[in-house]
């Protein structure tokens, strides 16, 4: 399992009128850990287009635990938990300063190829490579 870490600045636009982080704040940052991992994985986003293979989110889940509010500094933690033969599981943890939990998310990426949209299979190599040890 491999697992990453990065870190997002709760901006004034990431905020509702409450002045907490707002659930399409939370979705932007899964994705671009999402996409960091993936990277780290080897699935850049430029060489994707020259191989027309692309991750599509089929699932999101997402468990609201304690508010973020402007100014804090959030670490998303992003493993690749699982996989069938074409989706996987990628499971996130959102902090705030690496302490307090403010959100779990989970999601289901299909790796498929375009134009066609027919699924792959997912590579193997994404589940044997877990640096951190972490897993949650």
């Amino acid at each position: 399992m491999k697992c990453i870490k990065t870190r997002e600045t709760v901006l004034f636009y990431d905020t509702d009128c409450g002045g907490v982080v707002s659930n399409i704040a939370y979705l932007r940052y899964i994705e671009r850990a999402r996409c960091t991992l993936l990277a780290e994985l080897g699935m850049e986003l430029t060489a994707m287009n020259e191989t027309n293979l692309f991750p599509a989110v089929i699932r999101t889940e997402v468990d609201y635990l304690s508010p973020a509010r402007l100014g804090d500094e959030v670490e998303v933690s992003a493993c690749m938990e699982g996989a069938e033969r074409v989706r996987a599981t990628c499971g996130f943890e959102l902090s705030v300063s690496g302490e307090r939990v403010v959100a779990r998310a989970k999601q289901i990426v299909a790796l498929v190829q375009m134009p066609s949209g027919r699924p792959r299979r997912i590579p193997a190599d994404w589940f044997t490579d877990n640096e951190s040890g972490e897993s949650f």
